[in-house]
């Protein structure tokens, strides 16, 4: 999955957000590296055509830059979500994600790295594997079990012990 390109490529029409979902259908490829010639193109596999439900977090913040969207000359549905009016180059993402980062005093990451942390998170709080799976857009949940791997180990890990502490 290119989650710069997903991101990149998602437009107003792609939200609902009396729903509070968000729907990945294409992605945005680069042509020379350059924002004036791109084009949509389908995510890599099929599992990664998707709706998610949103978080109220994301939704709140989505519906304040809607607003701010709104007052663009223009604006409509077909204007990206990251950039409104224009497509914002996947240089600009990785630079406001390390500012923000270094504001915020936090260790530099990977935008795919945030993927990681948060498949991570809902996994280790128990979330089912298999709908972490389907929400990553996996293509086989084997994916997502050799990528995790070192969670389930901790989680046994962690039965073990509660075992010993029975005896």
């Amino acid at each position: 999955m290119e989650e710069k390109g997903e991101l990149r490529g998602l437009q107003w029409k792609d939200v609902n957000l009396e729903r509070r979902t968000l729907s990945i259908s294409k992605q945005i490829t680069d042509q020379g590296e350059t924002v004036t010639n791109f084009h949509f193109s389908v995510p890599k596999t099929k599992s990664s055509i998707r709706t998610l439900k949103m978080p109220k977090v994301l939704t709140d913040d989505f519906i304040k830059l809607k607003n701010e969207d709104k007052n663009i000359k223009g604006f409509n549905n077909d204007f990206f979500i990251a950039g409104a009016s224009f497509l914002l180059s996947s240089n600009t993402l990785s630079n406001h994600k390390n500012e923000n980062c270094k504001l915020a005093g936090f260790k530099q990451i990977r935008i795919h790295d945030f993927r990681l942390s948060r498949s991570s998170l809902l996994i280790n709080k128990g979330d089912n594997v298999q709908v972490v799976y389907k929400y990553l857009g996996h293509t086989k949940i084997e994916e997502t079990l050799n990528t995790y791997t070192r969670l389930f180990n901790a989680a046994l890990n962690e039965v073990v012990n509660l075992i010993d502490e029975l005896e």
